[in-house]
């Protein structure tokens, strides 16, 4: 068994005080693969003080530093891909092929764009009389999910670092070791002492502890939106700034003269793609009444020619659902939909034939969902799609815009069509004929889906504050 025992704080790999043991099981094979120690209050205090200590200099650095720091940790995180691909692997089933490719790319995205943002970045802005200035917020406390997480890392800590913020790395207790990797990534590359630092832990524990700290600035968090609700809770009485990503339900409106064949697998990927682990999935598939037939068959034998498989194997495959939690609640969701009255198309609550261990589900299609079942309402972020027919294409964006969540929306077919109907949609970001924002496209939701913005120039000032200068000499 692996095990990263320590947390890295103030440029040291240093024990935590008074945290417990914490096994984490693979959800491949249920047994356990690695373990860390789940941080204390005691260990946020001491990362937040290095932090204090460390942004005294580091946010004097100057753009072309801090652009020489960031291309210094992309090339040190190129030389531990296959070892980052390894722990995601292991850890949250993301099958070993898929996790180099487009986890482990993902992170190196994050930070390419942030870099681009920064080259151009205009630190004062002219408004009439006054001097507008973008200066670094300080302290920022990061709590990540497990579902991408070297990405979710990644767009958090290249913000700060770009804006001249120190900060504090909370990861999740789920997939914690490519954030141990993270941290020794940045230690090659020189990042100066107190300026990252990671604290393994829980949300009840470290978690809460960085939301609630009266030395830490502003909080990003990336997560559930009944987490997100919790630590804007612990958040409020410091007034700290607090940046959200939270939940998604996305809709996949199809229009009604839609190609499925060229415009159906694109979309329909996304359902399927880290094991539909993935806030902005486009689970709501939205079809003609007329067509469902149509793309009822074309997505059952999309999905049923889709293998399920060991995660570190070689492959294209997906994978297993990150634990038991998560599997019993897309199988509660499965058995909800059938008990609602929705068509089980393909898939279902049982385990791919040839497994008999792990948390595997079967790539699962239903038809005649409607608005009101649990399955439409509900986040599944497992490999479920749900096609619900519309009678006219008023009311597919009245479905599409029914939910609680407003993350992403994809739609397919005509883009010129399309581009009449995106604005109309309430997410913060519509994807046309795919179902993943270009890079450098604001990340980040509407109503119940957060509150701030990830990536290139507009994650970059989500991590910064402004400062207005009236009455300067001319």
């Amino acid at each position: 068994m692996r095990e990263r025992l320590q947390n890295y704080i103030d440029g040291k790999w240093v024990d935590s005080e008074g945290g417990t043991r914490h096994e984490v099981i693979s959800p491949g094979t249920e047994e356990a693969v690695s373990a860390i120690t789940l941080g204390t209050k005691a260990d946020v205090d001491k990362a937040v003080a290095a932090a204090r200590r460390a942004y005294k200099t580091f946010s004097k650095t100057t753009r072309e530093e801090r652009l020489a720091l960031m291309g210094r940790i992309v090339e040190e995180y190129k030389k531990r891909s296959k070892d980052l691909a390894q722990s995601m692997a292991e850890e949250m089933g993301a099958p070993v092929s898929f996790a180099e490719m487009a986890q482990v790319g993902a992170g190196i995205g994050a930070f390419m764009g942030t870099m681009e943002a920064l080259k151009n970045f205009t630190f004062s802005e002219q408004h009439g009389a006054n001097t507008v200035v973008y200066e670094p917020i300080g302290v920022v406390g990061m709590i990540t999910p497990w579902n991408w997480p070297l990405n979710q890392i990644a767009l958090k800590v290249a913000p700060a670092l770009a804006g001249g913020n120190t900060m504090i790395l909370k990861p999740s207790e789920e997939c914690p070791t490519n954030a141990a990797i993270f941290a020794e990534i940045l230690d090659a590359a020189g990042v100066p002492p107190g300026v990252f630092n990671l604290v393994q832990g829980d949300g009840p524990g470290v978690g809460t502890a960085i939301s609630s700290h009266p030395g830490i600035d502003m909080v990003s968090f990336t997560g559930s939106t009944r987490a997100g609700i919790a630590v804007a809770i612990a958040a409020a009485p410091t007034v700290k700034r607090v940046h959200q990503e939270l939940g998604g339900k996305s809709p996949n409106l199809v229009l009604p003269n839609a190609d499925f064949n060229t415009v159906l697998p694109p979309t329909l990927q996304g359902v399927l793609v880290n094991t539909g682990q993935s806030c902005i999935a486009p689970t709501r598939v939205l079809v003609p009444r007329e067509r469902q037939a149509e793309a009822v068959a074309f997505a059952k034998a999309m999905f049923e020619a889709t293998p399920v498989g060991d995660p570190l194997a070689e492959g294209m495959h997906i994978g297993p659902v990150v634990n038991k939690a998560q599997f019993d609640k897309i199988q509660g969701l499965i058995q909800s939909a059938i008990d609602e009255g929705a068509t089980l198309v393909t898939g279902g609550t049982d385990r791919p034939a040839d497994l008999n261990r792990g948390y595997f589900i079967k790539p699962t299609v239903f038809a005649d969902v409607t608005p009101d079942m649990t399955i439409a309402k509900e986040e599944t972020f497992g490999p479920v799609a749900t096609i619900m027919p519309y009678d006219s294409l008023e009311q597919g964006i009245e479905i599409a815009n029914d939910s609680n969540y407003g993350l992403s929306a994809v739609i397919s077919g005509d883009p010129a069509e399309a581009a009449k109907i995106a604005p109309l949609l309430e997410a913060g970001m519509v994807v046309i004929n795919g179902w993943g924002p270009s890079p450098g496209a604001p990340f980040g939701g509407y109503k119940q889906s957060g509150n701030g913005r990830e990536g290139g120039l507009f994650g970059l000032k989500d991590f910064m504050e402004v400062k207005a200068i009236s009455g300067l000499p001319a």
